[in-house]
């Protein structure tokens, strides 16, 4: 599971505003936490009330230190005098000691049965920390959990209908590149090669603009996909899907050098579905200003006047289907 958290009013992860409600909540001078990118171990990402760095990126391994020792019994677990503490090991004493560090509480942020993170709250002088803090710990680390889980679920659906999409848009690649339409028929009857088969434009214009339409729909799913590697094979299936229809742009003369950005081609997929700046806009979670730069932009790479201009040349440089 990648590292993801409470979203913000952007939608952005926010691990840290957690941890600040953690602090009034449990009345803890410092607290700080991070969750896992996959692996057993986990990096502190996020610090709040520290005075140094010492305690940043600290990669924590399960059974080593108080996170540690979390990680694997996956419970919270509180001592009240960090450097002298028994129950622990003290691979971690000199960042603790660098920030001066004595009483600690971690808690465990656990989705689906697994430990994704661990969350901590810590005094500078050795006191036991009371129920306050553990149950202000311990809320924190549910808010985190239902966050994920929400993730979770979402990136599922992505998936789902990322592999839904995919599945269409092969299916109408294949009806726009075998089906002969009406008009063709009579040619195919005097056909003697494969190579004049290919040569031949038998292609249905109806059936193309479901294409197209299904790649725009993929290339605005996959920025709303929160894996990496899911949100590249989605890209590359669009590009497949754009090149389908450009093999005949290259004997036309297709257009070299051109190099659109992901997002340029994003507002062009829009523009070529005939929606407006607006509706490109919450399409793809922009700012209509935003889609208007872009426009403006893949309009002078491509040499191109109008909007509709721009979409004829992306489609001679196999950039859209």
């Amino acid at each position: 599971m990648r590292e993801v958290a409470v979203a913000g009013s952007d939608g952005a992860v926010d691990v840290r505003s957690t941890l600040q409600r953690m602090r009034r909540r449990g009345g803890l001078p410092v607290a700080f936490g991070g969750l896992s990118s996959g692996s057993r171990q986990f990096r502190i990402s996020e610090l709040t009330g520290t005075t140094t760095n010492s305690l940043r990126d600290l990669a924590v391994t399960p059974g080593n230190g108080l996170g540690g020792k979390v990680l694997t019994m996956s419970r919270p677990i509180s001592v009240a005098d960090y450097p002298t503490s028994r129950a622990i090991s003290h691979e971690y004493d000199a960042a603790v000691g660098a920030e001066g560090l004595r009483s600690m509480l971690a808690v465990p942020v656990v989705v689906r049965g697994q430990v994704r993170g661990v969350l901590y709250g810590a005094l500078r002088q050795p006191l036991l920390l009371g129920d306050r803090a553990l149950s202000a710990a311990v809320e924190a680390a549910r808010e985190l959990e239902r966050a994920l889980e929400r993730e979770l679920a979402q990136e599922l659906a992505a998936r789902d209908e990322a592999r839904r999409l995919l599945a269409e848009a092969r299916q109408r690649r294949q009806r726009a590149r075998w089906a002969p339409t009406a008009e063709s028929v009579e040619p195919l009857a005097s056909l003697a090669s494969v190579e004049s088969l290919e040569s031949v434009a038998w292609t249905d214009p109806a059936v193309w603009e479901e294409v197209r339409e299904a790649h725009g729909d993929l290339r605005a799913l996959a920025h709303r996909v929160p894996d990496p590697q899911l949100r590249a094979e989605i890209l590359t299936a669009c590009g497949r899907l754009a090149r389908a229809t450009s093999g005949r742009g290259r004997e036309r003369g297709r257009p070299h050098g051109v190099d659109l950005s992901p997002r340029e081609v994003d507002v062009l997929a829009c523009v070529a579905s005939g929606a407006t700046n607006s509706a490109a806009a919450e399409r793809l979670g922009l700012r209509p200003e935003t889609v208007k730069s872009y426009l403006r932009s893949s309009m002078r790479k491509l040499g191109a006047h109008t909007r509709l201009h721009a979409v004829v040349e992306a489609r001679r440089a196999g950039l859209l289907p």
